[in-house]
């Protein structure tokens, strides 16, 4: 369907980034150029757990069933993965005070939540783990010290 898309909002709260986040803003610190350099980090770390077919959490996905993988020309040994466009179209997007992280593709949601209605199961690729939590944290902390140079 030209033109479709769907919406579809997770929100990712941790306290101690927000006091973090207020730190910098209060320090007078760029907001944008950190949330900038934490999407780039989480355009990696995406990209990598699709490399290691694994969710946030480091659980891999479940297996493809052997009806896909009689369908699949490229890539059969991959799940989530036959063109590459799935992960190709994780994108972020910096407000002055947001940062947005997804991809556009409806399909990205039923891989994400599941579809029983079509017998497919959840494979989530979206997720912030606790490594990305820390390399958010130092992100952020590196920003704060740069504000009080």
């Amino acid at each position: 369907m030209a033109g479709a898309s769907l919406r579809i909002d997770i929100r990712y709260d941790n306290l101690r980034i927000r006091a973090l986040l207020r730190r910098l803003q209060e320090a007078g610190g760029d907001l944008e150029d950190a949330f900038a350099e934490i999407g780039e980090l989480l355009l990696r770390t995406h990209r990598r757990r699709f490399e290691e077919q694994k969710d946030p959490e480091g659980n891999a996905w479940l297996p493809l069933k052997e009806s896909t993988l009689r369908r699949k020309k490229k890539n059969a040994d991959k799940v989530l993965i036959e063109s590459g466009n799935l992960m190709e179209t994780l994108r972020y997007r910096v407000g002055a005070d947001r940062l947005e992280f997804g991809t556009d593709r409806i399909y990205g949601a039923t891989h994400q939540f599941g579809d029983d209605s079509r017998n497919i199961p959840a494979r989530p690729f979206l997720g912030i783990s606790p490594e990305d939590e820390a390399d958010i944290e130092a992100i952020i902390t590196e920003h704060i010290e740069r504000a009080f140079r």
